[in-house]
C-alpha cells in the first residue's frame, strides 16, 4: 500500500481521536463537563451575572482577547468549545467550505451530550477536509485567513491544528481524571 502525506496526517489525528479521546470521553456527565477545579473560565447560562457577551443561544463562553496573564483555569466545557470553535470550526470554515465559526456567533452547548455532539461534528468536518487534500494542496500557502501561518504550506497548518486538538483533548481527559478523584467539585450552574 502506498503511503501518502495525506494518509499520514489523517491517521495521526484519527489514531488519537478513535483510540484515546472519544473512548475516554464516553459517558461524560454534565457535572464533569461544567466542573470548575478552581475559579476560571467556563460556559455559563446567558442570563447569569457572570456570563460574557460571547455566544448565542442559552449559554455564553468566558473569553477575552488578549488572554489574561496568567491564563485562567478552564473547564472541560470551555476547552471543548475552544476546540469546536477556535481550533477546528474556524479552520474548517476557512479552508474546507464549512459553516462560519466564531466565538461571538457560536451556540454553546450547556450539556455534556450536546458538547460532545458538537465536538464530533467539528472533528468530522476537519478530518474530511484534510482527507481531501492532495500533495499540491498540502504544499500551497494557507493564505491570509491564518495570520502568522499565511505563507506556510497547508501541511504546517494541519500539523499545528492536530497538535492543538491533541493538546486540548489531553487537558479535557486530565480534568475528567481529576474530577473523578476529587473530594470537591464546583458546578457552574
Amino acid at each position: 500500500m502506498m503511503r501518502t502525506l495525506t494518509t499520514e496526517l489523517v491517521e495521526q489525528l484519527t489514531f488519537h481521536w478513535e483510540g484515546l479521546v472519544r473512548p475516554k470521553l464516553a459517558g461524560l456527565t454534565d457535572e464533569e463537563y461544567l466542573w470548575e477545579p478552581a475559579p476560571g473560565w467556563s460556559i455559563r447560562p446567558a442570563g447569569s451575572p457572570e456570563a460574557s457577551p460571547f455566544g448565542t443561544g442559552d449559554f455564553r463562553i468566558d473569553f477575552a482577547f488578549p488572554e489574561p496573564d496568567p491564563p485562567p483555569v478552564t473547564t472541560i466545557a470551555w476547552r471543548m468549545a475552544h476546540v469546536i470553535v477556535g481550533v477546528l470550526g474556524a479552520r474548517t470554515a476557512s479552508h474546507f467550505g464549512g459553516p462560519p465559526s466564531s466565538y461571538e456567533s457560536h451556540e454553546y452547548a450547556g450539556t455534556a451530550a450536546a458538547g460532545l455532539a458538537q465536538l464530533e461534528d467539528a472533528y468530522a468536518g476537519w478530518i474530511e477536509g484534510v482527507a481531501g487534500l492532495d500533495d499540491e494542496a498540502l504544499a500551497r500557502p494557507v493564505g491570509p485567513a491564518e495570520g502568522p501561518y499565511a505563507e506556510y504550506p497547508m501541511t504546517t497548518l494541519v500539523l499545528h491544528i492536530h497538535r492543538e486538538v491533541i493538546h486540548h483533548c489531553a487537558e479535557m481527559l486530565l480534568l475528567r481524571d481529576l474530577h473523578r478523584n476529587s473530594n470537591e467539585s464546583r458546578r457552574v450552574m
